[in-house]
């Protein structure tokens, strides 16, 4: 669950700042992402998710947001030890966000319970991870996926170093600019476009034979199969960018299910990015097939070859 403050600037470290507009929304890396694939998959695309959350009111808020949005549940389980997870987070007035998470529940998934999810598998064309479960935990579920025969997508996010080889059994690599920096053991800082193609060859290098750089926005920079180049964003007034990379990943994933090519899921992805910047919360901004349609049809983003 996202507890979502508004400021006018986001503190620094040991600064307080004032903050209005408080609310609390459903959230979670996992959940934004299901949301938004069960939004804009719903006419052609069965959405499943797996995932903890604790025995509280959040619980039933964040299945019912799920179900909502047409996604399977029933491999969300209840935590009788934890709570569930939440996040904290500060949105500045350029749209802009700092975040905390508290994984809670989400930590209780266990890499021993990993075998139980290939009846999830089981059928479907796209797997989508993230990392608010443990790493171990995914590294597991990753192999299964592969030998269903799933095509997987990673999210990296949180940021942080992963263990040696997970990222074989990772298709597609879709850091932001912090999160491929923390997979190279560098500081995070904002990467320019002419660095692109360099970042992405490097992450590349770790196992995964597609990288998606998503650099905001600047849109993609994608690299594989022979290929590298971007896929430019839509131009939009940013209202909140909290879960954009989420909703992108979803978007991904779903017109890669349609049978789409890469240049064509990547343009999709980043129309459907687009316009949830530009409303407030993760799962509320998620849009719909037909508002991706329209935006898709109606403003032109080129693909550039480098």
């Amino acid at each position: 669950m996202d507890f979502v403050v508004r400021v006018s600037r986001l503190p620094a470290s040991g600064e307080t700042v004032s903050g209005r507009d408080f609310q609390v929304l459903p959230g979670g890396k996992g959940a934004n992402q299901a949301v938004a694939a069960g939004k804009l998959g719903a006419a052609s695309v069965a959405v499943r998710m797996v995932g903890r959350v604790g025995m509280d009111l959040f619980a039933d808020r964040l299945r019912a947001s799920l179900a909502s949005a047409g996604v399977d549940v029933s491999a969300v389980h209840a935590s009788r030890s934890q709570p569930t997870g939440v996040a904290l987070i500060a949105v500045d007035e350029a749209g802009q966000n700092q975040i905390v998470v508290a994984a809670g529940a989400n930590a209780e998934l266990a890499a021993s319970e990993a075998e139980q999810m290939r009846r999830v598998f089981r059928g479907a064309s796209v797997a989508l991870f993230q990392l608010e479960s443990p790493p171990a935990t995914v590294a597991a579920a990753l192999k299964i996926a592969r030998q269903e025969g799933l095509r997987t997508i990673l999210d990296p996010a949180p940021a942080q170093m992963l263990p040696s080889g997970m990222l074989h059994d990772v298709d597609i690599l879709t850091p932001n600019e912090s999160e491929a920096c923390a997979l190279l053991g560098r500081e995070p800082r904002r990467i320019e476009m002419h660095e692109a193609a360099g970042i992405a060859e490097l992450l590349a290098a770790l196992g995964p034979p597609m990288v998606v750089l998503k650099m905001g926005d600047c849109g993609c920079f994608f690299h594989g199969a022979g290929e590298a180049y971007s896929a430019p964003a839509f131009a939009v007034e940013t209202l909140d960018s909290t879960g954009a990379g989420d909703v992108f990943n979803a978007a991904l994933a779903i017109s890669l299910a349609e049978g789409a090519t890469i240049p064509h899921a990547l343009r999709f992805a980043n129309a459907a990015a687009a316009i949830s910047v530009t409303r407030a919360g993760a799962q509320s901004s998620s849009p719909s097939r037909s508002e991706v349609d329209a935006l898709f049809s109606s403003l032109q983003s080129r693909t550039l070859p480098v």
